[in-house]
This record gives C-alpha cells, structure tokens and sequence, in this order.
C-alpha cells in the first residue's frame, strides 16, 4: 500500500468534501433568504410543500457541484463552477415566482403539495441540466 498517495488522495478527498459542503450551506442561506417565506418555520410547523421545494433546490444544487468536483482540477476552478450552480438554481426559483407561478409564495405558505412537487422538479431538472454541461 503506497501511504503517501493515499495521504495525497485523503487530503485531496477532505478538501472537496469540506469545500462542497460549505457551498452547500452557503447556497442554502442564499436561497432561504431570497425565497420570500420562512422555510425551516414552516418546516417545523409540518409544511411538506416547503420541505420539498427546498430539498429540490439543496439536490438540484449538489448535483453539477457533484459533477464540478469530477470534472475540474484545480479547488478555484471547482469554486467558480460551484458559484455559477448556485445562481443558476436561485435563477430558476426566481422565474418560476416572477414569470411562471406568481401565486408560487402563497401556495407554498398554504403547505400546497402540488407547488413543492413543481419547485423541486424544476430545481432537479436545472440541477441535471448543470451538471451535464460541466462535463461538455
């Protein structure tokens, strides 16, 4: 067993964990405070419609970071891809509420099942979309 690559391999291995997860807990933050209601207080009030449009978004976000972390060489890189991830999703909730489902806020207010479904679809279809074209 060759423990200096190993070593070189875990390192690299504990970087790109602690680096996507950050980006993962930055994103959320991001995104709870640009979608205009209270996710975890509906959350914690049983609201599944909240529960899955915000568990899209957090998948939908991980996915192309998943792909970055295979597909770019360098943590600035994987940085870059990882920040262009999370606009893209805001982007998309940002549509869906503005152009598509103006009613989306309230409906997802009312625990509306239907509109959580809808926001974690969108959310994973951009998501797949993402990560594909990180790897073009």
């Amino acid at each position: 067993m060759d423990l200096h690559g190993f070593g070189a391999s875990a390192l690299a291995f504990v970087v790109a964990f602690v680096a996507a997860g950050l980006f993962t807990v930055i994103f959320k933050i991001v995104y709870q405070w640009v979608t205009p209601y209270n996710e975890g207080k509906l959350i914690r009030e049983g609201n599944v419609a909240a529960a899955l449009a915000l568990g899209g978004a957090l998948v939908g976000y991980v996915l192309p970071l998943a792909s970055a972390l295979s597909n770019t060489v360098t943590l600035l890189e994987f940085c870059a891809w990882a920040a262009l991830a999370g606009v893209l999703q805001i982007a998309a909730f940002t549509l869906v509420r503005v152009v598509v489902m103006k009613d989306v806020t309230a409906r997802i207010e009312k625990g509306e099942i239907a509109a959580g479904v809808y926001l974690l679809s969108i959310s994973l279809a951009v998501g797949v979309l993402n990560a594909a074209c990180m790897t073009a």
